[in-house]
């Protein structure tokens, strides 16, 4: 590995937050803070493979 992709370390930080966020709102047994999870995690899921794709596409991959 010789650096580090930013955007994509970010990407991954978010997820986690949003899939342990997920399970802090079924401890607090709470429906909505479940659904905006889960909405959040496909949302910065689909935003790092449209960066990837977009870097692969300009070749900086």
């Amino acid at each position: 590995m010789k650096n580090i992709k930013w955007p994509f370390l970010g990407f991954a930080i978010a997820a986690t937050v949003c899939i342990g966020s997920i399970g802090i709102a079924i401890g607090e047994r709470s429906i909505l803070g479940i659904f905006i999870c889960i909405i959040a995690i496909f949302i910065v899921m689909g935003l790092g493979f449209k960066t990837k794709k977009k870097m692969r596409e300009d070749g900086k991959l």
